[in-house]
């Protein structure tokens, strides 16, 4: 009874959970627990972590392409694994609480993350999931990929996939989502704005990495400042938004890049950047 998951236990200890790859100036992060459909265990959140804080300061990486092995893109947080510290002394909370912190400081480490990250989503995505999908600035899915947040089929309703869901979709969607735990297709998904695109199976990798090289010939320092203040202003008032807003153009005036690429327009060539 217990050999399979101990044989399962025993090959993810020699197995890495998290591929890195490099193409040209592109990041690959790949999720490689196909067994467990790639769920987010402990293992798995604290590489992600490192990951994205490495590729942070790595200056050299212009984008990050989000991928996964297997049939599943990601079933969410490893149930089996939060299910057994129920026997611990406090009934599991401490540890429920450390994973939950855990997985939300590593979404808000891909909004914060300087490059932008692209989620390339083969099949389905749900619960956290569906949120690291949620989590990420563009996303490129197979037409057979499928979004759920389906927590509150089991009496967990995802309110950590929640927050990043109701960033990206209207509310009366994201409710419906959460409510009924419904499969969304792919092509509902990018209707919804979910998702940016639908591409054939097995080429939303390649779809990916193609939006990841485009956005990798722009000035990085660029890239950088305007992500930034997409998700600031996105969470301020109009007035206070437009004030933000005005200031982050006056400083990226004075970039180096700025003065370089408006030279470029005018004279009719092709800009060279210097990333500052």
């Amino acid at each position: 009874m217990n050999a399979q998951p101990a044989a399962s236990r025993a090959i993810e200890t020699l197995t890495p959970v998290l591929l890195r790859e490099r193409d040209a100036d592109i990041a690959i992060l790949i999720l490689n627990r196909p067994q467990a459909r790639n769920s987010l265990s402990e293992a798995l959140l604290t590489e992600l972590s490192a990951a994205f804080a490495a590729i942070a300061a790595d200056k050299s990486i212009r984008a990050v392409v989000l991928a996964a092995n297997g049939p599943a893109f990601c079933a969410g947080h490893d149930l089996k694994e939060l299910t057994s510290r129920r026997s611990d002394a406090d009934g599991g909370r401490g540890y429920f609480r450390h994973i939950m912190t855990t997985c939300s400081a590593m979404m808000q480490s891909i909004v914060n993350l300087p490059q932008p990250v692209i989620a390339a989503v083969q099949g389905v995505a749900s619960a956290a999931g569906c949120q690291l999908v949620a989590s990420c600035d563009l996303a490129v899915a197979s037409s057979a990929a499928k979004f759920a947040t389906p927590g509150v089929d089991i009496g967990l309703f995802c309110s950590t996939p929640m927050v990043a869901l109701s960033r990206n979709v209207a509310r009366k969607v994201a409710m419906e989502m959460l409510l009924t735990g419904n499969m969304v297709a792919a092509a509902q998904a990018a209707q919804i704005g979910l998702i940016n695109r639908v591409v054939a199976p097995g080429e939303e990798r390649k779809a990916a990495l193609a939006l990841a090289q485009e956005i990798a010939e722009k000035s990085s320092y660029v890239l950088k400042i305007g992500k930034q203040a997409f998700y600031r202003q996105a969470e301020m008032g109009l007035a206070e938004a437009y004030a933000y807003a005005s200031e982050v153009m006056t400083e990226n005036m004075m970039a180096r890049d700025s003065e370089e690429g408006i030279c470029a327009f005018i004279e009719k060539r092709d800009p060279s950047w210097e990333d500052r």
